[in-house]
């Protein structure tokens, strides 16, 4: 069974910096796509950003230039670091990948999400 557990979440002053990681367990035999995604109370789950396995990054407008992804393969970890941050930012953030497991099909899997609040 793969699962997704992210960390990292928290409290943090407007204009101030956070990561995040998540980290994919379990019979994994490839993991293509990895993102993160955010949702606000009221709000639909949005796209933060992506990274291909070749380490492609894409970002929606309104975290460019703010927040950077990564991945460690090796770990089959993910990143979001996250600078200049806004309260507009605040929301629970979930990590997502597409994974290939040991039944031998691409899955799209979800973690549990990480609170992120931006407030003073």
């Amino acid at each position: 069974q793969v699962q997704l557990v992210e960390s990292g979440g928290g409290l943090v002053q407007p204009g101030g910096s956070l990561r995040l990681s998540c980290a994919a367990s379990g019979r994994i035999l490839k993991i293509n796509a990895m993102a993160w995604y955010r949702q606000a109370p009221g709000n639909q789950r949005e796209l933060v950003g992506s990274i291909t396995s070749g380490g492609t990054t894409t970002y929606a407008d309104s975290v460019k230039g703010r927040f950077t992804i990564s991945r460690d393969n090796a770990k089959n970890t993910v990143y979001l670091e996250m600078f200049s941050m806004k309260p507009e930012d605040t929301a629970v953030y979930y990590c997502n990948a597409v994974i290939t497991s040991g039944s031998g099909s691409p899955w799209n899997y979800w973690g549990q999400g990480t609170q992120v609040t931006v407030s003073s």
